[in-house]
């Protein structure tokens, strides 16, 4: 029983990482989609006001995505208070991730500009 904990314990690991790559991916590809939209839209022939709406909702869509970044730190936390119980024979550095950037997003909700938004 012991060496299935451990295969899971080590399957779940590969997991959460690559889902927290993923999410890091889709951030920085948004961050890059707005640099284009922003650099397009500098063209002289362009009226300035071009595009607004679809920044706005890109906007909207990166703090999504940040969200889900956090939600995924908390899952990883949660994980890895699990993998002390019950794999404690496991000699690895424990993942810590401090209160503070887990309760940023909770932090960033009550914001009154997001409030505007939605």
């Amino acid at each position: 029983m012991e060496n299935r904990i451990l295969a899971d314990a080590y399957n779940l690991k590969k997991l959460v990482r690559e889902a927290e790559a993923l999410a890091d991916e889709a951030i920085i590809a948004m961050a890059r989609l707005k640099q284009a939209m922003l650099a397009a839209r500098q063209n002289p022939a362009v009226e300035v006001h071009t595009g607004q709406r679809a920044l706005v909702r890109l906007t909207e869509a990166e703090s999504h995505a940040l969200s889900m970044s956090t939600n995924l730190l908390r899952v990883h936390d949660e994980l890895s208070k699990v993998a002390r119980v019950h794999a404690g024979g496991d000699e690895g550095i424990p993942t810590t991730v401090p209160p503070s950037e887990v309760e940023i997003q909770s932090a960033r909700q009550n914001t009154p500009e997001e409030q505007v938004i939605a």
